[in-house]
């Protein structure tokens, strides 16, 4: 990679930042893109050159925020191994990026910005749901192989997670609570898995 490319890159992430720290202070709809470029310390036009609109580039914040949120679950269905271990990676992994720093900050961002625009809300919920995905087909994958009991596995997938962000997320976003140290992050993901197994292993 070429110098004026890491310098091209330094300068996205500098908007991005900066775009993140504006949303979160003064909502989309107030932000403007002169005051992202001046608190990322770099021209109007450059700001434009890589996002074309503000949409644009409150896409690419949600776009990291979409990311974060799907990383953590790479977990595919093992017949051999037990369904404890594999979905307390899963339910662990998701505690743990919720208690992120960063994550809470971009989605205080993207629920801001979609509290006065509906249909920029339902898009969010619509592309948070695909990215939540994984835990369906983890869940789908063991019944098929008789170890879960028959359910709609998208009802157990979001029942579970919703156990998860009940202390995780939610109190984080709407009453500013301090995101969960280790040994909270591992109680909740142990109760919910617990809960999980209890209701729906065969």
């Amino acid at each position: 990679m070429t110098a004026p490319q890491r310098l091209t890159d330094r300068k996205r992430e500098a908007i991005i930042q900066a775009a993140i720290a504006e949303f979160r202070a003064n909502g989309f709809e107030i932000t403007s893109m002169d005051k992202i470029a001046a608190t990322a310390g770099v021209s109007k036009r450059t700001v434009y050159n890589h996002f074309p609109s503000k949409e644009e580039l409150f896409a690419e914040i949600l776009n990291q925020l979409w990311t974060r949120i799907s990383a953590e679950q790479s977990v595919t269905y093992d017949p051999e191994q037990p369904l404890r271990d594999q979905l307390w990676q899963m339910l662990l992994a998701k505690v743990q990026m919720m208690a992120d720093e960063n994550f809470l900050t971009l989605a205080r961002v993207a629920i801001a910005a979609t509290i006065h625009s509906p249909e920029r809300a339902q898009n969010m919920v619509e592309r948070m749901g695909e990215r939540e995905e994984a835990l369906t087909v983890w869940i789908r994958a063991a019944q098929a192989d008789g170890r879960l009991k028959p359910v709609d596995p998208q009802f157990a997938a979001h029942q579970v997670q919703g156990l998860l962000k009940t202390f995780g997320f939610w109190p984080q976003m709407s009453l500013g609570q301090p995101p969960l140290d280790a040994e909270m992050q591992n109680a909740v993901a142990e109760s919910a898995l617990e809960m999980f197994l209890a209701r729906y292993q065969l």
